[in-house]
């Protein structure tokens, strides 16, 4: 076997390799021989069948094998030699040439072809234990406490009809129904009766609940709106709007009253357990907060020590992910760059260094893994797919078989996992300093935190 390597340039390299037909016919013949006590050939004794006969009748096919298998044993041990770690798969270039082929099938010629690889550059890791990383921790305070049980007695209020003559104020809630036209044709979902509309609450297509103030119960409007440019339905984005509006009855809201009373209601047993449950669950999301502010953080810290030339396949890879998502949800809504201050060119421009940053990272995290035997457990994974299978109630058998039959479902699912053990690792050795912050503070987001996270 003859190996040359013919390009070596940063991570790309390509080698041309040449086996003897001498050597591929010895194998072919090997594998013959291992098939002549599976096979039953007519005329012939199980055992008996001349290995003659058999190429005659599998040469080709065993031959076929053979190379398949040589090509990647041979490939196998060209990486190995050079401690090469591949960043994606081989592409193998074969001879194509009909002739070609068939004295190659045949054992007439050698089996000369080109292997071109991309490899994984060695990464050199920081010492974790030089970390410092602020962990921004908010406590729970009464007045966070308060706020919170009033939303939820803001949503959970009542209403009273308003009497007669009464007129729609902000605030209130109005039954309407309604015919929307879009340059006088009638569109799918544009027609409603029985709809109830809290005026103020923002939840109907912008202008649309303001017009509503001042009218009277059994009163009709015509409003006229503006489908939002992001709208989901990408034949009615950006388009002018006309509702025809009938008021059927108009409800002004009550005053909550928060007591034990109002928290049986809600299924507890006294204001006191409401204001528990209230803080519990505050301090629930303080938690995942200050998680992912620390995790960013140190996300952003090996970053910064570990730079190095990512695979440039990887990165396209990545950046097509995300681009061709990107894409399809401004299609969706009609949105161009243009909307977003930008150019088309300056946004790839920027998801191109963020996919960078994705796969630099992916890289490190994987080597701290694999260097410190970080793993995950399939106990870990099946708790996991059974917080998605909570997530979705009466539906926990499909949730359960889809992951069971889906690899690639489950590899994402451990993914995750796998990322968040290899940080509390780093995390263990870095010096993690505390700082206690307001709620406002601890959920302040950082300009492009969501993008660039890992």
């Amino acid at each position: 076997m003859q190996v040359t390597e013919t390009l070596s340039e940063g991570l790309k390299h390509e080698f041309k390799i040449s086996v003897p037909a001498a050597d591929l016919d010895a194998k072919a013949d090997a594998k013959l021989v291992d098939l002549k006590d599976k096979v039953r050939i007519n005329g012939f004794r199980p055992g008996k069948v001349p290995v003659s006969h058999l190429k005659k009748v599998y040469g080709r096919s065993v031959m076929a094998e053979t190379i398949d298998q040589t090509i990647r044993d041979t490939n196998t041990q060209i990486f190995t030699e050079r401690n090469f770690r591949l960043a994606g798969e081989p592409k193998i270039t074969m001879p194509t040439e009909q002739k070609e082929v068939e004295d190659l099938l045949s054992g007439k010629s050698d089996l000369t072809y080109t292997v071109a690889i991309e490899v994984v550059p060695p990464i050199q890791l920081a010492d974790f234990k030089s970390f410092s990383v602020e962990k921004l921790v908010a406590e729970v305070t009464d007045a966070d406490v308060d706020e919170a049980i009033q939303r939820i007695a803001d949503n959970n209020r009542s209403y009273a009809p308003k009497g007669e003559g009464a007129k729609v104020e902000s605030g209130d809630r109005v039954t309407v129904n309604f015919k929307g036209t879009v340059n006088g044709e009638a569109f799918e979902g544009g027609t409603g009766e029985g709809i109830q509309v809290v005026v103020g609450s923002k939840t109907f297509i912008p202008g649309f609940e303001d017009q509503l103030i001042g009218i009277a119960a059994g009163e009709t409007r015509t409003l006229k709106v503006t489908f939002p440019k992001n709208y989901g339905n990408a034949k009615l984005a950006g388009q002018p709007a006309e509702f025809e509006t009938t008021a059927t009855a108009i409800e002004a809201p009550q005053e909550a009253k928060i007591d034990d009373e109002f928290a049986k209601t809600l299924g507890l047993e006294s204001l006191d357990k409401l204001k528990q449950a209230a803080r519990d669950r505050l301090a629930a999301e303080y938690a995942v907060a200050t998680r992912q502010k620390v995790k960013r953080a140190l996300l952003d810290r090996l970053d910064e020590a570990h730079r190095f030339e990512a695979p440039p396949s990887l990165i396209d890879e990545e950046f097509n992910l995300m681009w061709n998502s990107i894409k399809a949800e401004m299609d969706s809504v009609g949105k161009t760059f243009a909307d977003e201050n930008t150019t088309e060119e300056a946004a790839q421009e920027e998801y191109r260094k963020i996919a960078d940053r994705r796969v630099r990272l992916g890289l490190v995290l994987s080597e701290i893994g694999e260097k410190n035997k970080i793993t995950v457990t399939d106990e870990e994974v099946s708790r996991a797919v059974i917080e998605r299978a909570r997530q979705m109630p009466g539906r926990e058998k499909e949730v359960w078989d889809f992951y069971r039959n889906n690899a690639n479902a489950l590899a994402q699912l451990r993914a995750p996992i796998y990322e968040d053990k290899v940080v509390d690792f780093i995390l263990e050795l870095a010096s993690v300093t505390e700082k206690k912050v307001s709620r406002d503070e601890l959920y302040k987001e950082e300009e492009d935190a969501e993008k660039t996270a890992a």
